[in-house]
This record gives C-alpha cells, structure tokens and sequence, in this order.
C-alpha cells in the first residue's frame, strides 16, 4: 500500500471554522463557538469541537500596547504625535501607515543606540514619518548670478521633466536640472519622490525665439507662429539697403 501523500486527495474547498488546537484531538480541527465574552482588548471563547465533540475554553488575549512618539512633517510643518501599537509589532523604514485619515511613511526609527532600520514597537524610542500623499520637493531658484532655495509641495505621482516650463505663483521657471539619488540629470522625466533637489532657472525671453531671418520668419509663418499668412511679405526692415527686388526678366537683345 503506498502511504504517499497524493495532491489528489485534497479538496481545496474544504474550510475549517474556527480552526484552532484541540486538547484531545491533539489537533487542529474546525469549531463551534458556544459562548464569546469581551475581555478588555481580549476575548474569552467557549468553543466545541467538530471531531470529537469536546467543550473547552480559548483566552484571546492581544499584546500589550506600544505608545511611540512620531515626528509627523507635512509639507512645511512638523508637529508631535503618539501613536498606540502592539509592543509585538515590527516597523521598517518605508513602511506606510494611516493617521488622523492620511498615509504616512516611516522615514527613521529611533532605538537606544541610534537610527536603525528595523525594529520591533518596544524597543522603538522615537520614529519620523512624512507624508506620504503630499510630497515636498526641494529646488533651487536661479535668476541671474542670485540663487534662492524653497520648497514644492506636490501631490503623490507628481513627476516633473528636465527641460520644461513651470509656474510657480506667478513667475515662470525652466527646469534646468533634476538631482536624484544617483546624481543629476539634464533630460528625462522623474518621479518627485525620487527627486532630492531641482534646480530652476530664469526662462530665455521671448524676444529670443522670434525669427530674425527672412527664412526664418516664412517657417514661422508654416508652423502658425506669426498667425496665418499664406503668402508672407518681407518686412522692410529686412530688406537690404540699395537692393530693391524685381519680378522683371531681363531681355535678351536680339543678334545683329
């Protein structure tokens, strides 16, 4: 007789109820809950068994709580708050949580011997949390020789491209520069929580883009730049002096 387990055998819709250790089973089976009382944080069951018939009590009991003071930062404001864990819980750097009905992730865990990058809710001293549904990105503005640092607060996805215009408030900005973890980048687009500075400059005047060439100024007529002119005229402007243009043909003088 083969005494092999056979994958066969198992019925995947098979469920226990309640499936907990049964003293004289000595096994986990399926259970009928007789009576439940409350018990603080706890639960006191009286349960049946589903095999052998047996009655017996369960003790739920949750681990003790955990009081951890959090360092809370949204956007430009950082304020205290104590948040109740289970003292069995474990947190990790980039963990995400939910409080006062926003998400927040851990962004440092405090032990006695300084940051580390896990470790279990009893022993934490202190946490840092940051928003996680608003990000706060740094840049650095730059208009001539004078530079000044400030702060873009942007929803979660935000991303922003090297190269473009922005407006902030009512001055319109290039961004120059993007520097990530990994260094700075000149093109490409990136997401803002992987930006750790951006870098802005004054936009080139208009004044600089328009066309200052008669071949210019017919392909920004083409491309709908200056308005729609099917057939551009030269300014005068741009007409050389002493040169006057002629449609005429010159003819030739008959042979003698």
């Amino acid at each position: 007789m083969d005494d092999e387990y056979d994958e066969d055998d198992f019925d995947e819709d098979e469920v226990m109820e309640n499936a907990v250790l049964c003293p004289i089973c000595e096994d986990v089976t399926g259970h009928q809950i007789l009576r439940e009382k409350e018990i603080g944080r706890g639960v006191d069951y009286l349960l049946r068994c589903e095999v052998c018939s047996n009655v017996h009590e369960m003790q739920f009991r949750p681990p003790p709580l955990k009081r951890i003071p959090f360092m809370l930062t949204d956007g430009p404001e950082s304020y205290m708050a104590t948040i109740d864990l289970d003292a069995d819980e474990w947190l990790e750097l980039g963990d995400v949580f939910e409080h006062d009905d926003m998400a927040w992730r851990i962004t440092r865990i405090e032990s006695d011997k300084g940051p580390i990058e896990a470790l279990e809710a009893t022993k934490i001293i202190r946490a840092v949390a940051l928003r996680q549904d608003m990000l706060r990105v740094k840049i650095t503005k730059t208009r001539g020789e004078f530079s000044t640092p400030d702060v873009l607060i942007v929803e979660q996805g935000t991303s922003f491209k090297a190269g473009t215009i922005i407006d902030i408030g009512v001055q319109t900005w290039r961004i120059r520069a993007i520097h990530t973890g990994e260094g700075r980048t000149l093109r490409g687009t990136v997401d803002a929580s992987k930006i750790k500075r951006m870098y802005l400059h004054e936009p080139p005047r208009p004044e600089r883009f328009e066309p200052k060439t008669p071949r210019e100024r017919r392909q920004a007529w083409k491309e709908g730049k200056l308005g729609f002119n099917p057939n551009p005229i030269l300014p005068k402007e741009q007409i050389k002096k002493r040169v006057k243009p002629t449609s005429k043909r010159n003819k030739k003088k008959a042979r003698k």
